[in-house]
C-alpha cells in the first residue's frame, strides 16, 4: 500500500463522474477533488495534484506527462455540451464570448473558425451566463453542464454542436480531456483502477446521472441519455487519431507550438 494516496484532479462536470466512479470509496489509493477544467489543468501544472483529468490541449504545454490508457471525455459526432449558440449566421459573426472554463473548447473554435467556418472572429472571455454572453457578442461558445442544459428554442438562437461540426470537418472522433499525469506519479495497479473506474461508470450512467442531479428527474434523463448517446469515454486507436489530428492543426495554424507525442503509462 501506498504511504500517501495519489491525488487526482477532476473535472466537476456530469461528463467526467463515470470516470471516478467508485473511487472515493479508494482513499487508500486516490484522493479526489473538482474543479473546471481549466483549474484542473494548473493544478497539476503547479503541482496541487499528481494526476489530473486535463483539456487536451494542456498536454502539449509539458513535455513530462503521461496518459492513463483508453480512458478519456470524447465524442464521435454530436457532444451536445460544447457548441456554439447565435441567432445569424455563421458567415455574419464577427464576435464570440467565449466560456473561460476550458482552454481545448477555445482552441477547438479557432480551428473550427479557420479551417471549417471560414471566419476569424474576436474571441472576447467571458463568464458562462449565456444570456449575458448574446447581449454582448454575436455568438457565444459554452461547455458543459450549462451548454447541455440550455434551451436553444426558448432563447431564439440556433445551436452549432462543435462534436459534429469537428467530426463533418475531420471523419474522426475529438477528444476533450484525458487522465495525464508525472511520470511517477501511478504504478499499474494505479492505471488498471482507473480504468476498471472508467467501466464501471459507462455501465451505470444512470446511477452516475441521478446521483449528479439529484431528485430533478428530468434533468436525470438528460443526464443519463447525454452520457448513453453523446460522450465516451475510450481513448483506442480512432480517439487517439482524432486526438493527433487536432494537435496537427493547432500546430499547423501556429496556435501552439508542436503536435507533441502521446506518451501513455503502462
Amino acid at each position: 500500500m501506498k504511504a500517501q494516496p495519489t491525488r487526482l484532479g477532476a473535472v466537476t462536470y456530469l461528463n467526467a463522474r463515470p470516470l471516478v466512479y467508485g473511487l472515493q470509496a479508494d482513499a487508500r489509493r486516490f484522493s479526489i477533488r473538482f474543479d473546471v477544467p481549466a483549474m484542473c489543468a494548473a493544478l497539476l501544472h503547479d503541482r496541487t495534484v499528481d494526476v489530473g483529468l486535463i483539456p487536451s490541449i494542456e498536454y502539449l504545454h509539458r513535455h513530462d506527462y503521461f496518459i492513463v490508457p483508453d480512458v478519456a471525455v470524447a465524442s464521435n459526432g454530436t457532444v451536445a455540451s460544447v457548441a456554439l449558440f447565435t441567432s445569424r449566421p455563421v458567415s455574419s459573426i464577427r464576435t464570440i464570448a467565449v466560456d473561460t472554463s476550458s482552454r481545448t473548447s477555445t482552441m477547438l473554435l479557432r480551428i473550427l473558425c479557420a479551417r471549417h467556418f471560414h471566419i476569424d472572429p474576436e474571441l472576447r472571455q467571458t463568464p458562462p451566463d449565456l444570456t449575458t454572453m448574446l447581449d454582448r457578442c454575436d455568438a457565444a461558445m459554452l461547455i458543459g453542464d450549462p451548454a447541455l442544459l440550455a434551451d436553444p428554442v426558448a432563447l431564439g438562437v440556433q445551436k452549432i454542436d462543435f462534436g459534429e461540426q469537428w467530426r463533418a470537418m475531420t471523419g474522426l472522433p475529438f477528444v476533450y480531456a484525458f487522465w495525464a499525469g508525472w511520470s511517477d506519479a501511478l504504478d499499474a495497479d494505479d492505471v488498471v483502477r482507473l480504468r476498471e473506474a472508467k467501466m464501471a461508470g459507462a455501465a451505470h450512467v444512470e446511477d452516475v446521472a441521478r446521483d449528479y442531479f439529484g431528485r430533478d428527474a428530468a434533468r436525470v434523463a438528460i443526464g443519463a441519455r447525454y452520457l448513453t448517446e453523446n460522450v465516451s469515454f475510450d481513448l483506442q486507436e480512432a480517439e487517439q487519431e482524432g486526438l493527433r489530428r487536432f494537435y496537427g492543426l493547432a500546430a499547423d495554424l501556429g496556435f501552439v507550438a508542436n503536435a507533441g507525442v502521446l506518451r501513455f503509462y503502462t
